[in-house]
């Protein structure tokens, strides 16, 4: 359904997320879905062409973004994301989703260099401003990666979209890849988990989590150069298919299974109580139902399996090493026959 916008000159305030059937990266395809439908699509890393250019991460164990060698001693990151309105706030929407699609060069271990916009606009509903608003949210936080904005591409959509391509930098020999992963090595995670289901409350009721927008719009640079100074190989970034969701992916391409300590896990304040009380998205569900074959959960409650899958915006790095200031929720341990996943 499809809100009417309001009158030219109304005083009454814009909730973008009203104007779109989802949320943020929870509006995702499902992820088993998204696997069947790029089977056999690309080659993974191999080839190149006269000129030194050789694919490094492609498209096989679904990284974060991919990564090209060059002649020239350095390699590319390129990404792409974008999404539907994550809050009714147009800044901080743009804020958020320019900060989640910066988070992918990061995961690699990359530093961003330019991007462009990617907006879709419902011109006949919604007036001109927000737009405005979110992409000046976007070249804000773009600003402080130290990441130029060169354009990009409107179309206009049925539903608001917003995001960002992404080229990057990364040295060849420091990528920060989801394959590889060792068994004895400690788990970390940069950012709460929860922002999904405080997400899903403001979507319904209007109420305002400050925290959990503060905590979208933080960028990962921070905690990429941390990873890569304390020696880590092995990253990605936490977003719609969940922590569950990103691990069990990490774990399958390094060949080694994950425990995770549930206790360990920071989760935003009034996420837990939010869950309870209803507000859990589609595509949180859809995470959980997507891991649960390779999946040992022990007694963990089916709620505290929900958080820890739950469908995240812009979250943090999930890096396999310790990094100084941030938590370890678990290790990595030798793969467990037919199960990636073990809570405790």
């Amino acid at each position: 359904m499809t809100p009417v916008g309001p009158a030219a000159g109304s005083a009454v305030p814009v909730r973008l997320t009203q104007y779109a059937h989802g949320g943020g990266c929870a509006c995702k395809i499902p992820p088993g879905e998204l696997e069947a439908m790029v089977a056999g699509l690309m080659p993974g890393p191999s080839g190149g062409h006269a000129d030194g250019e050789r694919l490094l991460v492609g498209l096989d164990d679904g990284d974060d973004a991919a990564v090209v060698g060059t002649s020239a001693g350095f390699a590319l990151v390129s990404t792409a994301d974008f999404f539907t309105p994550v809050v009714d706030d147009a800044r901080d929407w743009g804020r958020i989703a320019a900060a989640n699609a910066l988070s992918d060069v990061y995961a690699m271990g990359g530093r961003p260099v330019v991007a462009l916009n990617l907006l879709g606009w419902p011109r006949d509903v919604l007036p001109a401003e927000p737009a405005q608003e979110v992409l000046a949210g976007a070249l804000e936080v773009a600003g402080k990666a130290g990441c130029f904005v060169g354009g990009g591409h409107s179309i206009d959509s049925p539903e608001p979209l917003y995001g960002m391509a992404v080229t990057g930098l990364v040295d060849p020999d420091r990528i920060l890849r989801n394959d590889a992963g060792q068994p004895g090595v400690p788990l970390t995670l940069t950012k709460p988990l929860g922002v999904g289901i405080l997400n899903n409350r403001h979507k319904r009721t209007g109420e305002v989590f400050p925290h959990a927008v503060a905590s979208m719009a933080a960028l990962n640079d921070r905690a990429s150069a941390a990873a890569l100074k304390a020696g880590a190989v092995c990253a990605t970034d936490v977003t719609g298919f969940g922590l569950l969701g990103h691990l069990h992916k990490l774990a399958r391409a390094s060949a080694v299974t994950a425990v995770v300590d549930s206790a360990a896990v920071p989760v935003l304040d009034g996420a837990r109580e939010s869950l309870r009380a209803g507000y859990v998205s589609g595509g949180t569900r859809r995470n959980l139902d997507w891991v649960r074959p390779h999946l040992d959960a022990g007694r963990t409650s089916d709620d505290e399996l929900l958080v820890l899958a739950d469908a995240q915006t812009s979250g943090g790095l999930l890096v396999a090493g310790e990094l100084p200031g941030h938590p370890v929720i678990g290790e990595l341990v030798p793969a467990v026959a037919g199960t990636t996943l073990v809570i405790r």
